[in-house]
């Protein structure tokens, strides 16, 4: 079987942990090799930028260095050997949420992220030129005054989490710029509903890109 990359998208609170688990079990019991991770983190080296990114204070583009320069060791180290295995790779974010916390939430210049992005993606399985990106990424779209009633409460929150709810209205602004720019990639899940219609709508998604069967 070829290698399948796949990564879950969406503002803080949106469900996508719940739902990335029961996917992962679902692959398995059909006999696929599921690799679940994270971004920022996924490594030794990503897991200690994760820290910094998540918890210091620093300027935009520090931050947005320190999730790039997570992502490429992750790539290298995770994500790579894994599709060249033929596995399965679940993801919970990737680099949609720098383009949606740091691009729109922060509101970092767009252009300097690509150009990152272009550097960090670029790995020698892939043409010269081409990116790796996910082959489908699911977003779960959830209204930010939803996403702070799921929040309050409910642990310490790292300094994403605490950000005011304007900003996760950027955000998410910016998640839907990023699918309108990729249709074909994105699968849009309507997250403000009970768990169990988020994963049939979720489940049928995948069944009609012929993930599921």
């Amino acid at each position: 079987m070829s290698g399948l990359f796949l990564s879950f998208e969406g503002i803080d609170g949106a469900g996508k942990s719940t739902h990335i688990e029961a996917l992962a079990a679902a692959l398995r019991a059909r006999g696929r090799t599921v690799v679940l991770t994270r971004e920022p983190g996924g490594t030794p080296v990503a897991e200690q930028l994760r820290a910094l990114a998540l918890n210091e204070a620093m300027d935009p583009l520090t931050e947005a260095l320190l999730m790039f320069a997570a992502r490429r060791d992750h790539l290298l180290q995770v994500i790579e050997p894994a599709l060249a295995r033929g596995e399965v790779v679940l993801c919970d974010r990737f680099t949609d949420a720098t383009f949606a916390y740091q691009g729109g939430g922060r509101g970092f210049d767009i252009a300097v992220l690509e150009t990152l992005e272009r550097w960090v993606q670029s790995v020698p399985a892939l043409p010269a030129g081409r990116l790796r990106q996910p082959d489908l990424t699911v977003w779960f779209d959830l209204p930010p005054a939803v996403a702070a009633q799921r929040l309050s409460g409910a642990r310490v929150p790292d300094k994403f989490e605490a950000q005011p709810q304007a900003f996760f209205e950027r955000v998410a602004a910016a998640y839907a710029r990023r699918a309108q720019q990729d249709p074909g990639r994105f699968l849009r899940v309507q997250a403000d509903q009970p768990r169990e219609e988020v994963w049939t709508e979720l489940e049928s998604g995948l069944r009609s890109r012929g993930i599921l069967t």
